[in-house]
């Protein structure tokens, strides 16, 4: 029943246990004795008025025909979910009708239903599932919603890549062309470091610790350990 998509896991049991109680209900008065021709009409004319210009055994039939439609809707799949719930409610909600309008079936002053009227008094089950089929989400508007979802979800995945390549780009002017702050920092130390140098041999000392002039004195050969100036 769940396979062609329109009915969702939770109605299955819904549909299936009215659908069959309903059908079998239905076939077992199609072919009903006089008797009970009689006693469901006199019931039904009591709440609906209406009901006295029909025969008690042509009344039968059709609602047993009734009753085998909505069992037949209820487990056939391809009849959408709300439209057998809205199907169930009418039939539910008229005999709860006939439930509050018979007198013997509730105590007096009460909701609750006297011993003869247990049974019809439990079709206001009917009542609450066919409710809860009708008032189900529609599937499409499930779908659109879905699809919205989907939608956001590929924008943020975009907007993501996007940042992504921005981040890379940033990595790019740190790791190549333009440098980022650990390479200023880099640029800069070699900047001091040529100027300590150039100051260095402004004043005439090599990197050594020699100066040009002791140089000159004592020889490009002169050794730092015999020289009395290292001493």
């Amino acid at each position: 029943m769940s396979g062609c998509g329109k009915v969702k896991a939770w109605q299955v049991p819904l549909r299936l246990v009215t659908g069959a109680f309903i059908l079998h209900s239905g076939m077992e008065k199609w072919d009903g004795p006089d008797e009970q021709a009689q006693g469901v009409h006199g019931m039904a004319r009591q709440t609906f008025p209406f009901l006295e210009n029909i025969d008690a055994p042509r009344f039968l039939k059709l609602l047993a025909a009734g009753e085998i439609a909505l069992g037949a809707a209820l487990l056939t799949p391809m009849v959408p979910t709300r439209f057998a719930g809205a199907a169930l409610t009418g039939f539910a909600g008229s005999l709860m009708a006939v439930y509050a309008q018979t007198p013997g079936l509730r105590k007096e002053g009460s909701v609750w239903p006297t011993p003869d009227g247990i049974g019809v008094s439990k079709d206001s089950w009917l009542l609450a599932i066919g409710l809860a089929l009708t008032l189900s989400p529609h599937q499409k508007h499930h779908k659109h919603v879905k699809h919205i979802k989907h939608a956001q979800h590929v924008k943020h995945v975009k907007h993501a890549k996007g940042h992504g390549g921005c981040h890379k780009h940033h990595c790019h002017h740190e790791q190549g062309g333009h440098p980022g702050h650990h390479g200023h920092l880099k640029q800069a130390k070699l900047v001091a470091r040529e100027a300590k140098e150039a100051k260095r041999l402004a004043k005439g000392v090599s990197p050594d610790g020699h100066s040009h002039h002791h140089a000159h004195r004592h020889g490009p050969g002169h050794a730092r350990k015999g020289c009395p100036a290292h001493h």
